[in-house]
């Protein structure tokens, strides 16, 4: 931040004049006062701390040696002088360049440059301006001499600064390197400064009573997918979480952005990210790591794909295809010459004249009749589902037995590579390798971590979640007719779109349903066990890649589970009624199996 504050003297304004005095021209000079950090510019409760008077009494001393009068004073509060992008001293050079002033005066010159190249272009410009530039605590002028101790002072000002920046540099990362935050603590967390018993300052990191529990909260809250940044925004907003307020700026609520970085900084999970690179942090995290990962992933999807939110006129509409041309059957009105309206579902392909179907019109209470009615075919009775739900735990022991080498395996992996990372963190910090080496090589072990995660995850999700998965299927489909009677339009929506694939109304007026999986399997083991649902064997067609032949020796789930495919389990196993509804088997698979 800079400033330019007006001299106390006379002549303040920016119109300076040359008026004799004892017959002599009076000397004009500006003063240029810097400190580098704001803690220095406001150090002991005041506005410009201790440096600044000073420098300014310092200079005001050698004006009075010179014979010379301060007119304007330029200074820059909290500025580095690594850079020449200073606002006071951009405003001192415009002011010389368009001013009679003979004589610049600072403190040292590391208060007006701390690097060579600035040195010589600011230096340029005094002389070009007609200024000389006086230090009032070095011997400078423009001999020879002078100009060697310029040139010296200049270099010896710019070693400090690297020098300084290389231990400030090697310092945190040695703070990184003993868990330590070397930056300002995230929100949720509070930077304190204790004194222990050698009365040593300490400086660490610990836990905001007031704001963890509402960022632990948002990280839940974003996990359970049901919200989006913008209204976990809102919510958190209406919880009262506020900034943490500083004696310059009040406390104030988040904004989108911030609630972002928020969401994606590793920090809350107990990992400090620094210059691009993962350290595990001595701080106490405020959320799991596995909760950190389910957000991140939740965000790259959201932000790759967003959801489009569409308003459907009707819980069938897009649904229902015509079983005469299969063309997709579109919803429409027409009214009576007395103003009253009907809902039609109308052929697609004979509307737009696309094949040469003759369709009639359905009325809408005739297709939701006929899809209602076929709830009452596929519902199955409760013995049926004790059954079926026994053959399925059978199957999921039977798959898991020979899966325990495989998964000790990966968790030997993953303790290999965690013990690799530390390895590789101890010899960055003793120099061994250098950043970038050991950012490749994290790159890779994360990468690998990821892999045997997944696997890891994928083995308890289909013992686990594909388990639930089926059972929650088979109790869906014991109460499936009255179920869908007693729903609202949205959820007979998803009802549909969830047991069938594809609801094709024939010419006369009858429904074809195709049943998604696992539900065509499930019906179809059902009927091939004569169940005794009466009345509830009406054949369901489906499309070719569903269509399974099963038989009392169905293998209700692959040994590799019921998700798709993945890098690890690259072979699927030829079973006659995979229970998945992303994958069904193919009629080659059954038919081996049948053989």
């Amino acid at each position: 931040m800079s400033t330019t504050t007006a001299p106390t003297l006379s002549h303040a304004s920016s119109g300076v004049t040359d008026e004799p005095m004892d017959d002599k021209p009076v000397l004009l000079a500006v003063s240029y006062l810097r400190v580098s950090t704001r803690e220095q510019a406001e150090r002991g409760g005041t506005d410009e701390g201790f440096s600044i008077p000073a420098q300014r009494e310092a200079n005001q001393r050698k004006a009075d040696e010179l014979g010379a009068r301060i007119v304007r004073e330029f200074i820059d509060a909290g500025e580095s002088a690594r850079s020449a992008d200073r606002d006071g001293l951009k405003e001192m050079l415009a002011f010389i360049a368009a001013s009679r002033v003979q004589f610049c005066l600072v403190h040292k010159l590391d208060r007006l440059a701390r690097n060579r190249a600035d040195d010589v272009k600011i230096h340029e410009a005094l002389i070009n301006a007609g200024v000389t530039l006086v230090s009032a605590t070095e011997s400078i002028d423009q001999t020879p001499s002078g100009m060697l101790v310029h040139g010296i002072m200049s270099s010896i000002a710019e070693f400090y600064s690297r020098n300084l920046a290389a231990e400030v540099t090697k310092g945190l990362s040695q703070k990184v390197a003993q868990g330590g935050t070397p930056m300002r603590a995230p929100i949720g967390y509070l930077n304190v400064r204790r004194t222990d018993e050698q009365g040593r300052e300490i400086r660490t990191v610990e836990v905001d009573p007031e704001r963890a529990p509402l960022i632990a909260w948002a990280f839940e809250q974003y996990a359970k997918g049901e919200t989006s940044v913008t209204g976990l925004l809102r919510d958190l907003t209406a919880r009262g979480l506020l900034t943490v307020p500083t004696p310059k700026r009040p406390s104030k609520a988040l904004g989108k952005n911030t609630l972002y970085k928020l969401l994606t900084n590793p920090y809350y999970a107990g990992v400090i990210r620094y210059k691009g690179v993962l350290y595990p942090g001595a701080h106490e995290p405020l959320i799991d790591p596995a909760l950190f990962d389910t957000v991140q992933s939740l965000l790259r999807a959201r932000t790759a794909k967003m959801t489009r939110h569409v308003q459907h006129a009707h819980h069938l509409k897009g649904l229902l295809h015509c079983g005469t041309c299969g063309s997709r059957m579109l919803l429409d009105f027409a009214t009576n010459p007395r103003g009253t309206t009907y809902a039609y579902f109308v052929c697609s392909g004979r509307a737009s004249k696309k094949t040469s179907c003759t369709r009639r019109a359905v009325p809408v209470a005739v297709a939701e009749r006929l899809v209602a009615d076929s709830y009452a075919s596929i519902t199955i009775s409760d013995a049926t589902y004790r059954h079926l739900a026994a053959e399925v735990d059978a199957a999921f022991d039977s798959r898991m037995a020979g899966r325990d080498q495989e998964i000790a395996d990966l968790m030997a992996n993953r303790a290999k590579l965690e013990s690799e990372s530390d390895k590789l963190l101890a010899a960055h910090f003793a120099d061994a390798i250098d950043l970038p080496t050991l950012k490749r090589h994290q790159d890779r072990i994360r990468v690998g971590l990821a892999d045997v995660n997944q696997r890891l995850a994928e083995h308890d999700e289909h013992h686990t979640g594909g388990r639930a998965f089926l059972h929650d299927s088979l109790r869906l489909l014991t109460d499936a007719h009255h179920a869908y009677a007693r729903s609202h339009d949205a959820d007979r929506r998803v009802a549909n779109q969830a047991f069938y694939t594809r609801l094709d109304i024939t010419d006369d007026e009858q429904l074809r349903p195709r049943l998604a999986e696992p539900f065509a399997t499930i019906i179809r083991e059902a009927h091939e066990r004569g169940s005794d649902d009466d009345g509830k064997g009406a054949e369901h067609e489906h499309d070719e890649p569903s269509h399974v032949a099963c038989s009392r020796k169905t293998l209700w789930v692959e040994p590799r589970g019921l998700e798709p495919l993945t890098p690890a389990l690259q072979k699927r196993c030829a079973t006659n009624c995979a229970m998945a509804p992303h994958a069904a088997p193919t009629r080659d698979a059954a038919d081996q199996t049948a053989s």
